[in-house]
């Protein structure tokens, strides 16, 4: 697995676990949505700015991000489509 990969997968493996869709983080880390959909699919290559804000938003460090993942884990789970009812 080469790092765009890695990448791809620990930031969908993380924004899943915090229940944080593409634009929730898209805004807090100040990066645009369609970029941020490039690199959860391995095409985009952000600068390590970029990392460093996307670390921040998800609250870990940026190693986090470039982890070897537990293959035995599977695909991270997808979020439910859609937005999120009103309350």
């Amino acid at each position: 697995m080469d790092g765009r990969a890695r990448l791809a997968w620990n930031l969908r493996r993380l924004r899943g676990e915090r229940g944080l869709s593409q634009e929730v983080l898209a805004v807090d880390s100040g990066v645009a949505a369609p970029y941020l959909s490039g690199i959860e699919r391995g095409v985009a290559n952000p600068t390590v700015d970029v990392l460093d804000r996307l670390a921040e938003a998800l609250g870990v460090e940026v190693d986090a991000l470039l982890v070897r993942p537990n293959a035995e884990l599977g695909l991270p789970q997808p979020l439910r489509a859609g937005r999120k009812p009103k309350r």
